[in-house]
């Protein structure tokens, strides 16, 4: 039986990018504006701010 390789899952490096800041600050303005939108649910809330501040250390890390 033959290897077989599969794309599902797989990720792509952030350096491979050029533009990878300009989306990761796009995704944590995003993040920002759902969480202040979810003043009904603060579930949710606190999982869009939780995926911004882990973007916000990413970027950080990246600049």
């Amino acid at each position: 039986m033959n290897k077989q390789y599969c794309k599902v899952g797989t990720v792509t490096p952030m350096e491979a990018n050029t533009d990878i800041i300009s989306l990761l600050e796009y995704q944590y303005q995003t993040f920002l504006e759902k969480a202040s939108s979810m003043q009904s649910n603060a579930q949710f809330g606190d999982f869009f701010e939780q995926k911004a501040q882990k973007i916000k250390r990413t970027l950080e890390g990246l600049v």
